[in-house]
């Protein structure tokens, strides 16, 4: 047949809940980086604060994230 199915790399398949998540923590780390960026171009506090918010509450979403499929997996298994 001349149509072939697209072969989607494990971590970029369309639909996919966890595709939705990485590309949200990818754009909060990078709101979060721009933040950083803004504070050595300004010197002003509140882009240090406003970055460090960003990135802290990116990382806990994301532990939080691992934990609910961590306990997917687990009660699976049990």
């Amino acid at each position: 047949s001349a149509w072939r199915r697209v072969a989607w790399p494990i971590w970029l398949r369309p639909g996919d809940p966890v595709l939705v998540f990485r590309t949200l923590v990818f754009l909060l780390m990078v709101a979060g980086l721009l933040s950083f960026a803004v504070y050595l171009a300004t010197g002003e506090a509140r882009w240090r604060r406003l970055g460090l918010l960003v990135v802290r509450w990116t990382v806990i979403a994301a532990l939080g994230f691992f934990a609910v499929l961590l306990l997917e997996r687990l009660a699976l298994v049990l």
